[in-house]
């Protein structure tokens, strides 16, 4: 057996990591730079960029993959699942037209209300920026500005009294394409991720993301500075109705896709907001998130090849799938001036990680030496058996790291945490 690994950032590390285990199989690997993790477990690397299709699938046939792992979003958009099931290689990634319930948040929207699927907040599409601009000029309420594209995690504006409204028409001018504006969620994010083999979905274990570059949620938004998930696979601030209510929205996601026939096949990745009034939808993604991968996948018992395989299959059983009960701490060390104005490439040290697992990321390794590049350099996280244990271990490998860098030292902090179960309080 020999799997396909495509993607080159911490994710895929992990992703690699997990399909490792089992030491009978191979490992192939594509991605735009060489990843000093994921490079020596694999028998062959193809340094290339992961949306150049024709490529990627003419490696996979060549390099006697059996099954291709997609990490990233962008070749889903272009449609490499598609093409490698074409050249006779089966994908543990949606098809193009699945993506869309990410790359086309338009389209997601629509789909939610076409079949009337709870948690869709009110929204308007609008393809001309003058009309765009009007609407949240005159709107009195918050407002949030997305692209309907990809963005990375990084291309909502927010506005509202205490907010820019002039930079937010500025931000829709500057996009100049469509975009969706809905209003306001208030409330605290959580992601659940799923394994969806186009009717069933087995869960994974709740985790928060913190999007902003700097301690106390402050600074502009990024890719993911690092999550936290807690030894139930909960979260204090997230009741099991919450979560029964937003494992409810995505299957029903998913039978709407079924339904209109483009079956999703991968990880469906849904970012809520839980509200006074319960969870609704923030965004699908169709991967694993990053950082929150480095969460589950250090905690999956389950055998992930495997999973793919029976998602691929459609005969996925959630009971085949589980998870050890830790809290785990994900925390990612970043160039100084990430994400506005990261450094210029520069050497860090590594002296002493200890016993955090290390995922690498945006990396280059030169002459024995690691170097940064321009996003997120290297992750660290620890497991325990209580929050505090995880931040311990992943704060120590975090801090040991020396050179132009910097991480969010408060995430997965008991202090941080009170803050977000204080919140849901206050709003419920």
């Amino acid at each position: 057996m020999k799997y396909l690994v495509v993607g080159g950032g911490g994710r895929e590390h992990a992703v690699a990591t997990s399909l490792a285990r089992d030491d009978t199989a191979g490992l192939a690997a594509v991605m735009a730079t060489r990843n000093p993790g994921i490079a020596p477990l694999a028998d062959c690397v193809l340094i290339a960029p992961e949306t150049d299709v024709p490529r990627v699938v003419r490696f996979a046939v060549e390099s006697g993959a059996d099954l291709a792992v997609i990490g990233p979003e962008a070749p889903l958009e272009a449609g490499l699942a598609d093409a490698l099931v074409e050249a006779g290689i089966p994908a543990f990634g949606p098809t193009r037209a699945a993506a869309r319930i990410e790359t086309d948040k338009a389209w997601a929207r629509a789909l939610l209300t076409r079949h009337g699927i709870p948690g869709c907040p009110e929204y308007g599409l609008f393809t001309d920026p003058d009309e765009a601009v009007r609407f949240i000029s005159e709107h009195p309420g918050e407002l949030a500005v997305k692209p309907v594209g990809l963005t990375g995690g990084k291309g909502v504006r927010i506005t509202g009294e205490q907010v820019d409204r002039e930079g937010a028409c500025a931000y829709v001018r500057e996009l100049g394409g469509p975009v969706v504006v809905e209003e306001r969620l208030e409330g605290e994010e959580f992601t659940l991720q799923a394994f969806v083999d186009g009717a069933h979905l087995a869960p994974m274990p709740l985790v928060q993301d913190h999007k902003r570059a700097f301690e106390g949620d402050r600074g502009p938004n990024t890719g993911g500075m690092g999550s936290y998930s807690m030894p139930d696979h909960g979260l204090p601030f997230v009741t099991g109705e919450d979560r029964k209510a937003a494992l409810g929205i995505m299957a029903a996601v998913v039978r709407a896709m079924a339904d209109e026939g483009s079956p999703f096949c991968g990880v469906l990745y849904g970012q809520f907001m839980n509200t006074a009034a319960g969870p609704m939808v923030i965004e699908f993604n169709a991967r694993f998130g990053d950082p929150e991968a480095m969460n589950v996948l250090s905690l999956l018992e389950s055998d992930l090849g495997e999973i793919a395989w029976r998602c691929v299959d459609k005969r996925l059983s959630p009971s085949l799938v589980s998870f050890e009960r830790e809290a785990t701490v994900c925390k990612y060390v970043v160039p100084e001036g990430y994400p506005d104005a990261p450094g210029p490439t520069a050497p860090i040290g590594l002296p002493h990680p200890g016993p955090a697992r290390l995922y690498y990321a945006n990396v280059e390794e030169r002459d024995g030496r690691l170097w940064t590049l321009r996003s997120r350099t290297l992750a660290f996280v620890g497991a325990g058996s209580t929050l505090a244990e995880a931040e311990e271990v992943a704060e120590r490998g975090a801090s040991c790291v020396t050179g132009p860098v910097r991480h969010r030292r408060d995430i997965g902090t008991r202090a941080l945490l009170e803050q977000r179960c204080a919140h849901m309080r206050e709003i419920r």
